[in-house]
């Protein structure tokens, strides 16, 4: 077997339950080698959707030829709509059907709704067994495979039910990208963008020379891009596993994109990152009503995402803004409120959010509101 690609690789440092993200081209073809050492059982379960299997999933499978592996493949259908009960039911059926044990290994092979799913399932059956995440998208690359965050949807909102569960390993192959569609990678750039909001201006300003690159897939741009935010995750897991405290800046959008892909359905007509995107907007333009954030920060932020031609919430289906009230609705069901207190991220500009724990809910109401109507 030809020697490993070159890689680089950074530690989520957890105690005894830390782990690698190796990030770097042609990992995948050499998956086995990278899987082998965090392998304690006979068999492994890869839980892939249509899309990945079809253009993947041979070149996983080949890197185990040789390995004395029993191999099973679990492949759903794509769309958020699979982050489901009825799918969790499916997948437990089918891996306790094969007799699948506490030592064996889960791979999550796709994108954020597999690797949510996957991980979630592994948490629970049989108490936890292993597993292992090979994301596929750019949204999953720099944020949810990393962190332990597992869960499905339901109908009262998104990512309501689930687990922390942390994967032993975490292997990221940027040639996989090459092959998403433009709207896909797009989506993905939330997650990009996201962390340059949080605390990185210097991020940002390489953003904004650079993100072109990051679409068209050039590879010096999305090791650095992937790197960046994986360390950056890296560092406040570390700090934060379970959401107790500056964790939750890694939500900044995200309780008015939680909102909007509520009101959309969850049927793929809204991606996950198209609503991050619109809501890291409506965070930073309901933090200049508020007079936290200067309002040249929020016109470098809209002007930086209509450039790229990236979803704000004028670009979003009609439902998302005919009820403000059913909007503001979903905002209160997040898991990041306490009791019947609204926690949002805000900013004071570009790299400097912060966590409000007691929003003040009729100001959100008011801006929701308007920001629905202004938009209609």
């Amino acid at each position: 077997m030809d020697a490993k690609p070159q890689m680089k690789t950074i530690n989520v440092d957890l105690g005894d339950r830390s782990y690698p993200i190796h990030i770097g081209q042609g990992l995948l073809a050499s998956a086995y080698q990278y899987l082998k050492p965090h392998l304690t059982g006979k068999r492994i379960a890869i839980i892939t959707d249509e899309n990945v299997a079809a253009l993947h999933l041979d070149v996983l499978l080949a890197s185990f030829e040789g390995a004395d592996l029993i191999i099973e493949t679990i492949i759903i259908p794509a769309g958020e709509g699979e982050k489901s009960f009825a799918r969790l039911q499916d997948v437990l059926g089918q891996l306790l059907d094969a007799n699948f044990s506490r030592s064996d290994t889960i791979v999550a092979f796709g994108g954020g709704v597999v690797g949510d799913l996957s991980g979630f399932v592994a948490s629970i059956l049989k108490r936890g067994c292993g597993f292992i995440q090979i994301p596929t998208t750019l949204l999953a690359q720099v944020d949810s495979s990393v962190g332990g965050k597992t869960a499905i949807n339901t109908l009262a909102g998104k990512n309501l039910v689930g687990a922390f569960y942390q994967p032993q390993l975490v292997l990221a192959d940027t040639d996989v990208l090459g092959t998403l569609p433009l709207r896909q990678l797009k989506a993905g750039y939330a997650e990009v963008l996201k962390y340059s909001l949080i605390d990185s201006p210097d991020f940002f300003d390489w953003l904004e020379e650079n993100a072109a690159k990051l679409f068209a897939c050039d590879a010096s741009a999305l090791a650095y891009a992937v790197a960046k935010c994986c360390q950056a995750k890296a560092d406040i897991v570390k700090a934060d596993e379970r959401e107790h405290g500056c964790r939750a800046l890694l939500n900044l959008g995200h309780s008015f994109g939680h909102a909007i892909e509520g009101l959309a359905g969850f049927d793929g007509s809204v991606l996950h990152g198209e609503a991050v995107n619109a809501g890291m907007l409506m965070a930073f333009e309901y933090s200049e009503s508020q007079g936290l954030c200067k309002g040249q920060d929020v016109e470098r932020l809209r002007a930086h995402l209509q450039k790229l031609g990236l979803t704000t919430l004028a670009d979003l289906p009609k439902i998302v803004r005919a009820d403000p009230e059913a909007f503001f609705a979903y905002m209160m069901r997040d898991k990041k409120n306490k009791d019947d207190d609204l926690t949002l991220i805000l900013t004071r500009g570009i790299g400097a959010s912060f966590i409000e724990s007691h929003a003040e809910k009729t100001s959100v109401q008011t801006y929701v509101k308007l920001a629905c109507e202004r938009r209609a």
